[in-house]
């Protein structure tokens, strides 16, 4: 039986696992990842972690289905994203909440247009289904009150949880958040961390995907994690595993331990110093 064949067959949950098989990712002729195959657990939270510019991102792009990998497969609910008729791939990623680093959040609207957008350009539901289906989702987040209020009247953690709640509006059996707890408070982010814990018991059969360095995050929601380091996968696991490795790497970025080295750079001429030091003592 094919890898194709196994897959078609395969008996389906309502969860959606996220298979990922030998990925060889890049731009152009430049390798950003490569022999990267893994399972993302339907129903369970993934953190894929790892140091900046190590392709987190790259990874999450083509999950989307917004960059096709240079070789390998990425099967979502059991069916491979880049082979089946566009049409169909385009229905499925409507399905695929997404929250952005930022929140992506539109100025020009209030907070209530702005999670019930994907409703409004993707269904012909009338606007009080709209308005009931949004103030639920505000009311997940806990910014049921907030719906009239502009992006710039709210602080940076509400922001976040109303892009949470858009991402969440069409019900999405995927949820793909890219740094939720970025730029955010340590109680901030702690709070995210719980609405996700939340949001897994609400909505059993939603699978989450979180891109983080944030390992206090990663501690508290992961149940499984796929770590990337020198343009491969270092580590999948569960967090406990995770934790218990033994890998010169992972041990050093889980205690934060730097490289040993010092700074080094350039040699200024004694032209350009004295010369940069003439107009700094002015």
């Amino acid at each position: 039986m094919s890898l194709d064949d196994k897959h078609i067959t395969a008996k389906k949950s309502k969860a959606w696992d996220i298979e990922l098989c030998d990925l060889r990712l890049g731009y152009g002729d430049t390798v950003v990842l490569e022999h990267v195959t893994d399972t993302f657990p339907g129903g369970k939270i993934t953190a894929i972690l790892g140091g900046s510019g190590c392709g987190k991102s790259t990874l999450l792009r083509h999950i989307l289905g917004l960059r096709t990998p240079m070789s390998g497969q990425i099967y979502l609910d059991g069916r491979d994203i880049f082979t089946m008729p566009k049409k169909e791939f385009r229905r499925m990623r409507r399905r695929m909440g997404v929250l952005f680093q930022d929140g992506a959040l539109l100025g020009a609207l209030t907070l209530g247009e702005n999670v019930g957008l994907p409703l409004t350009e993707n269904t012909r539901l009338s606007k009080s289904v709209i308005r009931d289906v949004v103030r639920y989702k505000l009311s997940l987040v806990g910014l049921e009150e907030f719906a009239d209020y502009y992006p710039n009247e709210l602080s940076g953690g509400m922001r976040k949880r109303a892009g949470l709640a858009r991402a969440l509006v069409m019900d999405p059996p995927l949820l793909l958040c890219d740094e939720p707890t970025s730029g955010l408070d340590p109680i901030n982010a702690a709070q995210m961390d719980q609405l996700l814990l939340s949001l897994k018991q609400e909505f059993p059969d939603m699978t989450i995907v979180t891109v983080s360095h944030d390992l206090a995050s990663v501690k508290t929601i992961a149940d499984h994690v796929l770590m990337l380091h020198n343009k491969t996968v270092i580590f999948a696991g569960s967090g406990e595993e995770l934790y218990a490795s033994e890998d010169p790497y992972v041990r050093r970025f889980l205690s934060r331990k730097a490289v040993p080295g010092k700074i080094t750079g350039i040699e200024l001429s004694s032209e350009v110093r004295a010369e940069l030091d003439r107009w700094i003592s002015q």
